[in-house]
């Protein structure tokens, strides 16, 4: 199919789930952009299919200008609109829990107190927000998400152009430009990646709507690029910012340590694992001594389902439904799968080192996918992990592998 046929069909279905989303969806967040993106992917569906039937000297700039359309209207609209519209209705609907969550904990640190307000004693959540969700209550991130929430809390406006999507949207922008001009990859490959990751449902609903996984993907295509490049420092720094704002990117940067080489084959994980830890150390360390068990009843206990309220999170998926029908499964599911998975790798891993980047990347998205799936309360939208892991084992697929003699080799 030629790639300006793929690009109609690719916004085409996007429009359809779009409408689908807007008519059966009861957030508020997603039912409105579900409307509004829907027709702009109609009609650059339209648009790609006419272009796709005229011979262009440069077929790549329209694919571009397609691009970039695409995600005015599917991102940069909807966003701008929303925003707009929970200004006026003083922060009520209009986005995610996750954005009003990641606010106030900047709002906390510009006032120099702890973002971890809830805990749990004798199986109760102490210091929850008054006159919220006691899920809202929780902080289930690392202390630098909250930067992201900083300009509403140091100008106390709030929302509108301070709304912590605008911020989290710029880097995700920022990020993925820098990656895509240094990745070594036909440039077809590099828009059907920004398709994705930006103007596609993968990351335009989310982009939108809560935004707080956008950044920590792009940061982590950004330490991709860098492992590509054999760039030791670049991918510690991207990966060890993602990795000190959310739990998701750790596979991420772990996986990196088994992989990094420099230009000669040489290993260089300890390059990448003195820049992924310093990072989270200078980060994390302070508020981990501050209120330990606050800190981890928020960013672990909290996710895996285990802090005894019940999260937004909780799609129906095996195994939040195994977990409704019988609780004690709740406590077991995820690390059951944990050593199911580690077993499962360790045996890969003895068959088939040293690994390729390519390797590493579809390991790590069948591991997200399961653990997706076995998780007692998580949401299905974490799925643009796995999605985005496997599009990018495709598109860093190598073709020589290294000299095992010179893998192990510490740089």
């Amino acid at each position: 199919m030629p790639e300006l046929g793929r690009d109609a069909w690719l916004y085409g279905v996007s429009s359809v789930f779009a409408l689908g989303l807007a008519a059966t969806s009861r957030e508020a967040a997603q039912w409105h952009w579900g409307y509004l993106a829907a027709a702009p992917y109609a009609v650059f569906s339209i648009l790609a299919l006419v272009a796709s039937r005229r011979h262009w000297s440069r077929p790549m700039l329209v694919r571009v200008g397609l691009l970039v359309l695409v995600a005015l209207g599917s991102v940069a609209v909807p966003l701008g609109l929303e925003a707009r519209w929970r200004q006026l209705d003083h922060g009520v609907g209009f986005a995610q829990p996750e954005v009003s969550v990641i606010e106030r904990s900047a709002d906390q640190l510009a006032k120099g107190l702890d973002p971890y307000r809830a805990y749990l004693h004798n199986g109760r959540v102490v210091n929850a927000v008054p006159g919220l969700p006691a899920y809202e209550s929780f902080f289930p991130y690392f202390p630098l998400m909250s930067v992201f929430g900083l300009p509403s809390a140091e100008t106390h406006q709030g929302l509108g152009l301070t709304d912590a999507r605008i911020i989290m949207s710029l880097m995700t922008m920022i990020a993925l430009g820098i990656a895509l001009a240094l990745m070594r990859a036909p440039p077809s490959k590099k828009i059907l990646l920004a398709q994705v990751l930006v103007a596609l449902p993968t990351g335009a609903l989310f982009l939108s709507t809560g935004g707080d996984d956008m950044p920590i993907l792009a940061l982590m295509l950004l330490g991709v690029v860098g492992l590509q490049r054999r760039e030791r420092y670049l991918t510690g720094v991207s990966l060890g910012l993602a990795a000190a704002m959310k739990l998701t990117a750790w596979p991420m940067a772990l996986g990196a340590l088994l992989v990094s080489r420099n230009r000669a084959g040489r290993s260089t994980w300890r390059s990448v694992a003195t820049c992924v830890v310093g990072i989270v150390a200078v980060t994390v360390v302070p508020f981990v001594v501050r209120a330990p068990w606050a800190f981890v009843t928020n960013v672990f206990a909290f996710p895996l389902g285990l802090a005894g309220v019940r999260s937004p999170a909780a799609s129906p998926l095996p195994g939040h439904i195994l977990t409704t029908l019988w609780s004690p499964l709740g406590h077991v599911l995820a690390p059951a799968m944990l050593l199911v998975l580690s077993f499962y790798v360790w045996r890969y891993l003895r068959e088939h080192w040293p690994l390729t980047l390519s390797q590493l990347l579809g390991i790590l998205s069948i591991a997200f996918t399961a653990m997706i799936l076995s998780a007692s309360a998580t949401r299905i939208g974490y799925i643009i992990y796995p999605i985005n892991l496997a599009l990018w084992s495709w598109a860093f697929a190598e073709v020589d592998r290294p000299a095992p003699d010179l893998v192990l080799e510490a740089a």
